[in-house]
């Protein structure tokens, strides 16, 4: 069973940045995406940013789009996501997620994101 651990979160002011960190279980080879979501309290489960392991190819959710960047240390088998001018709404559990290697889709099919680790928690205040 593959797994996710996510770390990095805070608590910081709107305008300032934070990195947040994922390490799968498994190497990349065994991936076909890694990416990120968060839900905020009452709300949703929403995509954030998606990476494509063989392309590098990147996906980001328009709100966050020039603000968040995802990306990887392939020797670290980490993957990153730099979230700089933080705004109050970008509060939430974000977790880390990832679709197998035999996923037939695209790193923008959300949904076959099918393995999410515990969550770090991001606070932003105004």
């Amino acid at each position: 069973q593959e797994h996710l651990v996510e770390s990095g979160g805070g608590s910081v002011q709107a305008g300032e940045s934070l990195r947040l960190t994922c390490v799968p279980s498994s190497e990349f080879s065994k991936w076909k995406c890694l990416g990120w979501f968060r839900q905020a309290p009452g709300k949703e489960r929403e995509e954030v940013a998606g990476l494509e392991i063989a392309g590098s190819r990147t996906y980001y959710k328009d709100s966050v789009n020039g603000r968040f960047t995802i990306s990887r240390d392939n020797a670290k088998n980490t993957v990153y996501l730099q979230m700089n001018n933080l705004k109050s709404e970008d509060t939430a559990m974000y977790y880390c997620a990832g679709a197998g290697a035999l996923s037939v889709f695209g790193c923008d099919a959300w949904w076959t994101y099918n393995y999410r680790g515990q969550g770090a928690q991001v606070t932003v205040s105004s």
